[in-house]
């Protein structure tokens, strides 16, 4: 499929990497003016049992997601997904496009909201689902409470809500990043500044113990830099700081009425798991999955970590547990 914006691909295809059969997509604007891209990729197998709606990290792309949306094509599954607003094969939000920002991530929730009432609901099949990573699944429980009547299940792998080890709370976060977009500081990186331009060593990696996957993935921004973020700025920061104290906050997580999956990576060291253990307890509707030994991309991970996770899906969402 042909973007019809540049002429180029639509999805980038690299070595071990295809595009799934059948794919389609292409952009909608947003309220704002923003370009997004997105994917629709068909289930393989009957009977057809409605759509996940994948929802990818920060610093991702639907070309990370290839294999995994086999997966759920493969269970009888449609996938729907995107790129979020400042990342991917989306429109960028500032001059430096590997800076990664964000106003609020309810900018976020706004493009999710506007993606279902224009290209799910309309071209979907239901029930339907999702299926989100990290500050995906922040995003995705900051839009639960408005979720209740679209969305049959939820599954969430490692929600960016804490830091591993942080030595100050996420509000002290929240307080200093705020004080510095006073000061005009907003778009500094806050960590790890820009891309590297020499791929990080698999030995140095945090996300997954797969060399085989890592490489894939790696590959990807390689071979398409313009895919690529750097490190998060200090606004982009200041945003998930605050959408994780509002998704904490008790009367907001008591109007998340849509039954989740947690799943926490045993090793992670990216989000904070005792975290992640914590705010399933509290909630109504939601069980925890802690896979022991697996990193923060879970769906990037080994085989013997990805099985975990795919029979822990069977299991929660409703009628693909019958896939062999």
């Amino acid at each position: 499929m042909t973007d019809i914006f540049n002429e180029t691909p639509l999805f980038r295809e690299t070595p071990g990497n295809p595009p799934p059969a059948n794919a389609a997509g292409g952009f909608f604007t947003t309220r704002d003016g923003k370009k997004i891209r997105y994917g629709l990729f068909p289930a393989v197998s009957r009977p057809m049992k409605g759509t996940v709606v994948v929802l990818t990290g920060r610093n991702e792309c639907i070309e990370k997601y290839f294999e995994t949306i086999r997966n759920l094509a493969d269970r009888g599954l449609g996938v729907a997904t995107l790129d979020w607003r400042g990342q991917g094969g989306s429109d960028r939000l500032i001059g430096d496009r590997e800076r990664g920002y964000i106003r609020s991530f309810f900018d976020y929730t706004s493009d999710l909201e506007q993606f279902f009432e224009e290209i799910v609901l309309p071209d979907c099949r239901g029930p339907y689902y999702i299926l989100a990573h990290s500050a995906g699944a922040v995003i995705t429980l900051l839009a639960a409470p408005s979720m209740v009547n679209r969305v049959r299940r939820m599954v969430l792998i490692a929600p960016f809500l804490a830091v591993p080890d942080l030595p100050v709370s996420t509000t002290t976060v929240r307080r200093i990043c705020s004080l510095f977009c006073l000061l005009g500081l907003g778009k500094l990186y806050a960590a790890w500044g820009p891309r590297p331009r020499k791929t990080l060593p698999f030995a140095n990696n945090k996300v997954t113990s797969d060399p085989e996957r890592y490489r894939r993935n790696t590959l990807i921004y390689e071979t398409y830099p313009q895919l690529a973020l750097g490190g998060p700025t200090i606004r982009w920061l200041k945003a998930a700081a605050e959408a994780s104290e509002a998704i904490s906050d008790p009367g907001f997580m008591a109007r998340i009425q849509v039954p989740l999956l947690m799943v926490a990576a045993g090793a992670d060291q990216v989000v904070s798991t005792k975290a992640v253990e914590t705010y399933t307890r509290r909630l109504r509707l939601g069980s925890l999955l802690v896979i022991d030994g697996a990193r923060h991309e879970i769906l990037q991970e080994a085989d013997f970590y990805r099985e975990q996770f795919l029979a822990a899906f069977d299991a929660f969402i409703p009628g693909s547990d019958d896939v062999a």
